[in-house]
């Protein structure tokens, strides 16, 4: 049976290993892509519901986030926002 040289062999081994651990990095980062997009959307359907609990209470509104005024507004130009 022919076989190459045992450096060759070495080289080959060490570059699948090192591919293998990248592959399994990417993997774990992801998971973590994957988790993280979760809670994206979960903040932002707690924005969506908060929302509709302002609108509920001061009807439609646009607050500055800064200092917490607000100004009444059309529901129409709302959607356009």
């Amino acid at each position: 049976m022919n076989k190459i040289k045992q450096e060759y062999l070495e080289k080959i081994q060490d570059q699948q290993k090192k591919l293998n651990s990248i592959l399994h990095e990417v993997g774990v980062i992801e998971a973590q892509k994957h988790g993280l997009l979760h809670k994206f959307a979960g903040i932002n359907q707690e924005v969506e519901d908060f929302k509709n609990q302002l609108e509920s209470e001061y009807g439609a509104i646009k607050v500055n986030v800064e200092d917490g005024t607000y100004v009444e507004v059309n529901k129409e130009e709302l959607e356009n926002v």
